[in-house]
């Protein structure tokens, strides 16, 4: 099995992910790694400040092939990150989907403004930000509404965070 985990930033991806790797022993990916490898080393001229659109389309191909790898070797696999794009089911034959589960974590209006100061606190919880600058409420509220406009346009179930945060995920 294959989950993937997107959402915006700071909604929780890679806390959930280690989370699960802890509970269920997956093999976990985070793209965010992968993206610094390739800009620490040269392999590209993109920066951790190129556009989010940019990265994706940098990083997504090479991700999905190694999802493929691990499907092809029944391998399971947690793939986290925020260039996992809307439309990746089109990369994947029907085959292959059966054995992706997609989680999109998105946080409502609601749940951002009563927990706004819990977010900035919990931002460094499983990665060190150096520049948590874009942390900002108007930023936050911005970004998980055009998630869930994106998630619904492309028909995926975001898992809406409106309430307490989810702590466990059934697999």
């Amino acid at each position: 099995m294959v989950i993937l985990i997107a959402g915006a930033s700071h909604t929780g991806k890679t806390a959930l992910a280690q989370r699960l790797v802890k509970q269920y022993g997956y093999f976990c990916l985070s793209i965010d790694h992968l993206k610094m490898g390739l800009i620490r080393s040269g392999y590209t001229t993109l920066t951790p400040l190129s556009d989010d659109r940019e990265l994706t389309g940098y990083l997504w191909p090479v991700v999905r092939e190694m999802i493929k790898t691990a499907i092809e070797n029944s391998q399971d696999l947690i793939v986290e990150g925020c260039y996992i794009p809307f439309d990746w089911q089109q990369d994947f034959p029907a085959e292959y989907r059966a054995r992706i589960r997609y989680i999109c974590l998105v946080m409502s209006e609601g749940y951002i403004r009563r927990h706004y100061r819990e977010i900035k606190q919990y931002a460094s919880v499983a990665e060190q930000r150096l520049d948590d600058s874009d942390c900002t409420l108007e930023t936050l509220l911005r970004d998980n509404a055009q998630t869930r406009e994106a998630c619904r346009r492309y028909g995926l179930e975001p898992v809406l965070i409106e309430k307490e945060y989810p702590t466990e995920f059934k697999l």
